[in-house]
């Protein structure tokens, strides 16, 4: 188990698509803004994208704690800034992590009023709950906590290494209101999760000798998929690569989206995505720790030959068994839902469609958007305004401002860029706190290249 926290640790610190895409979202009619919503409206008659370039996007999160919180150079020692930092942590902050890559990103229109899309990315997502009695424990000891029960249950954390088959169609219902829906089969090459433990630790004063220590209806369940093949830790990248390609445990998920016009300048839209699941029955392990102990020292007899340490393993495996086994189990991809409302203004112009028509379009917009994702503990919000600007028909620009878990000065801004049928884009996030990375607790980076013919 060891390994698989070390994994979880490296996957955690060293990688930074951004869940909330809030400068994505339906700018500048790109392709990869119907992975976002699949009932965006398109208005070409097809898109490649630019294999493992057309959409690349990381970010990397933590609440209520930085970096430079415990390595910045001050007078304070690294005891003392790791103490202020548990003693303010709440065991609701957390440390998230989602990279995305898109292997293949094509579409099509079949008529005036359809558009197929469809493609494959990889995926790894990941959020660790910060388990403030554990850190606590390790941190400080037991002997300063009498008779303060430690919380097991606190240990809670997902992680996630897929890949994602999907297939989309965008469907004009009329003038005003566009919907869309896309299908997903999800190939999971790794999954390791713990979640709904529960169970103390205490320590308290006692009678044969000074502390009695118990554990009390312990039940902790580290459960992983894709990570060991015939007891053996599979060590080699290419096998996770692989196995995101129908070749690990398998899933399905859905995903739904609108338009409508309310008028010619007022637009609204919405999409609930990632309704699914993956069925995890290959290269199973699962490690399950349940019961409860007591114990209060051990009594030395000098005159005696028992073998004491080995009493007290037999006592602790009989009371409290660690079993591996190889159940299946089934863990719920984070379902994310988006709402937004857009008003046009500005100067008007005419942009050219697909067939052969030109569509009445205003060089301004701004509006809101509200997104959520469930997560495991709870669910997860954050609340952006926007400004678009179109400033030549080929060159499109959009500022955020966000409200979210990280911070409440988050600016973002997207360029969105197309040179005959090549279109480029690009975004970033917390635009404002670059000058000293290591105080940011949100970072966030999207590009990707597309072949665009109108």
């Amino acid at each position: 188990m060891k390994k698989i926290f070390l994994i979880i640790i490296l996957l955690l610190s060293l990688s930074v698509n951004a869940q909330n895409k809030q400068v994505l979202y339906d700018f500048n009619n790109l392709p990869q803004t119907l992975l976002l919503n699949p009932g965006i409206e398109t208005n070409y008659k097809y898109h490649v994208g630019v294999p493992l370039l057309s959409g690349f996007s990381t970010e990397i999160g933590s609440t209520n704690f930085v970096p430079s919180d415990i390595f910045s150079v001050d007078n304070l020692s690294i005891n003392d800034k790791v103490a202020t930092v548990l003693n303010r942590l709440k065991t609701s902050d957390y440390l998230k992590l989602n990279t995305q890559i898109e292997i293949l990103n094509a579409g099509f229109r079949y008529n005036d009023k359809t558009y197929f899309s469809f493609g494959f990315y990889q995926e790894i997502d990941a959020i660790g709950y910060y388990p403030k009695d554990v850190f606590t424990l390790a941190n400080e000891g037991n002997g300063a906590f009498l008779n303060k029960s430690f919380d097991i249950s606190q240990l809670l954390y997902k992680v996630d290494f897929l890949g994602v088959i999907h297939a989309g169609i965008t469907q004009k219902i009329s003038d005003k209101l566009t919907l869309g829906g896309r299908f997903k089969i999800y190939s999971s090459a790794l999954n390791l999760q713990s979640t709904n433990n529960y169970g103390t630790f205490t320590t308290n004063e006692g009678n044969n000798n000074i502390y009695v220590h118990y554990l009390d209806n312990v039940n902790v369940n580290l459960q992983t998929s894709g990570l060991v093949s015939d007891n053996e830790y599979i060590d080699d990248p290419s096998t996770y690569l692989k196995n995101t390609f129908l070749g690990g445990n398998l899933g399905i998920g859905l995903d739904f989206g609108f338009t409508y016009h309310v008028n010619k300048q007022l637009q609204i839209s919405g999409s609930l995505l990632d309704v699914g699941f993956v069925n995890h029955s290959k290269n199973i392990k699962n490690t399950v720790s349940k019961g409860s102990f007591t114990f209060e020292g051990i009594a030395l007899d000098y005159n005696s030959n028992r073998n004491y340490w080995q009493e007290l393993d037999t006592a602790v495996k009989q009371q409290l068994p660690t079993t591996d086994n190889q159940d299946s189990y089934v863990s719920w991809r984070p379902a994310k839902f988006n709402a937004a409302v857009k008003y046009s203004f500005g100067e008007r112009r005419s942009k050219y469609c697909y067939d052969n028509t030109y569509k009445d379009v205003y060089t301004d917009a701004f509006g809101a958007q509200l997104y959520s994702i469930f997560r495991p503990l709870n669910q997860q919000f954050a609340l952006t305004g926007f400004y678009g600007k179109m400033i030549t028909n080929n060159l499109h620009t959009k500022v955020t401002y966000t409200l979210d878990n990280y911070s409440f000065s988050n600016i973002g801004v997207g360029i969105s860029t197309q040179i005959w049928k090549i279109n480029f884009y690009g975004i970033i996030d917390n635009l404002l706190n670059y000058s000293d990375i290591s105080s940011l607790n949100n970072l966030s980076i999207q590009f990707g290249f597309n072949l665009i013919i109108n």
